[in-house]
């Protein structure tokens, strides 16, 4: 993805796939590309439309959250790129989950019963609710990979204090909840999900995307209880099913392994998924839309003129 250079450009960070500007160190310009990751490790091909996708499901579940918490969102002046406020990060990543799937099945299978020191229940089955969401915070690795780690940790390490933490893990909880009830409209189920918080003075603000299949992993609600009573695999909508393709060719994104091939049949199969969800989620049409990087970078600069950023 190009690189670009706004007015008053202070800063440029390459995640692994926003960029992110920083302008006269009080304003983002989160730009979504098309790259994929997985394991914290950047596939070699990137995905058409994904960045699109990210930006705007981050962008509609913002707006349709604003009422539980203030978020750093301003403006969406092009498909993949929003605008908001700077904040402070916590350096941590509130993991909220309803369902036992993914890195909590992994754990719960190997024998533990605790994760980040939030307990579950003996006698689940893989993809089974939680009695009641658990959060399971990790470390927001700046490289390599994210760690788990417990709010006691949290606290003791100064990453939190003890006030802040009662308010993210209310505001995380809260945003689950409606999290799920707008995936429910919807005829999904919202398994689990990561929350990304930051200061601007002694105010809280959620930042970074909401709810995306990057952040989230979703089933399809109709007959969910009765592939779990037959052991039938879930209908996900989420990019797990390319954690399980990397998984299944021998790939997490440990020393030594190697990527397989993604052909151009896989990209296009991976570029649907995510269409279909954005679609499923919102219950809008999805219009791809393709913008040349001179459009990209005026449409960014009028926004930010009219925000006062500049």
């Amino acid at each position: 993805m190009s690189s670009f250079q706004f007015p008053s450009q202070t800063q440029l960070y390459h995640g692994k796939v926003r960029d992110v500007y920083t302008i006269k160190n009080d304003w983002l310009v989160m730009v979504a590309s098309d790259r994929i990751s997985a394991f914290d490790v950047v596939l070699p091909r990137p995905i058409p439309f994904k960045g699109q996708v990210l930006n705007q499901i981050a962008a509609y579940m913002l707006e349709a959250t604003s009422d539980i918490c203030p978020n750093w969102l301003k403006a969406v002046p092009a498909p993949n790129v929003s605008i908001g406020t700077r904040c402070v990060p916590f350096k941590i990543e509130m993991v909220v989950r309803g369902n036992l799937v993914g890195h909590a099945w992994r754990t719960y299978h190997s024998g533990s019963r605790t994760l980040c020191s939030a307990a579950m229940p003996e006698g689940l089955k893989e993809n089974d609710f939680f009695p009641s969401p658990i959060i399971t915070p990790s470390t927001k690795a700046e490289a390599g990979h994210d760690e788990d780690i417990s709010k006691e940790e949290i606290i003791a390490k100064g990453l939190a204090s003890a006030a802040d933490w009662a308010v993210l893990e209310d505001y995380a909880l809260k945003l689950f909840a409606r999290g799920k009830k707008i995936a429910a409209a919807r005829g999904l189920i919202l398994a689990d999900t990561k929350y990304e918080f930051g200061k601007i003075g002694d105010t809280i603000y959620l930042m970074d995307e909401v709810h995306t299949p990057d952040s989230s992993r979703y089933f399809y609600a109709d007959g969910f209880e009765a592939r779990q009573a037959s052991g039938e695999k879930q209908q996900q909508l989420s990019k797990e099913f390319v954690r399980e393709w990397l998984m299944a060719n021998n790939f997490m994104g440990k020393e030594g392994q190697t990527v397989p091939e993604m052909t151009d049949e896989w990209i296009n199969t991976i570029s649907q998924r995510y269409i279909e969800l954005y679609e499923k989620v919102t219950g809008q049409n999805f219009v791809p839309q393709t913008l040349s990087d001179a459009t990209t970078e005026q449409l960014v600069t009028d926004s930010l003129k009219q925000l006062g950023a500049l």
